[in-house]
């Protein structure tokens, strides 16, 4: 039993000891504030459950028959797609665009229409 706890502990600090942090300067006051010191010592807890339960959880909620009991629509991020063929048809309308009209001359004699 104490093996196992042990090895839950390491297990536990080694997950979250590989999370960056960022290169923000230390500010006392904001750092000293009650709530911060309080995230501080909850973010591993939140990137544990994060990475052992909450990711497992989506991955088999997207396949079925879970997919279809929950309602789960995969998306696929397609953006850069999306922009990439924007960007083609843009350049193609810009090639492709016909001639500007001619300006009309305001004191030119309109022609009637035929019959």
């Amino acid at each position: 039993m104490l093996t196992r706890a042990l090895a839950i502990a390491v297990v536990l600090i080694t997950v979250s000891a590989s999370v960056s942090a960022g290169t923000t300067r230390y500010n006392p006051r904001r750092s000293g504030h009650p709530l911060r010191v309080i995230a501080y010592a909850l973010h591993p807890v939140g990137v544990v459950v994060d990475t052992l339960v909450f990711h497992p959880a989506w991955w088999v909620g997207t396949h079925e028959p879970f997919r279809t009991l929950f309602g789960v629509e995969v998306v696929i991020d397609d953006s850069a797609d999306v922009a990439r063929e924007m960007e083609e048809r843009r350049a193609l309308e810009q090639s492709t665009s016909p001639e500007p009209p001619v300006p009309v001359d305001p004191d030119a004699p309109v022609e009637p229409l035929p019959d």
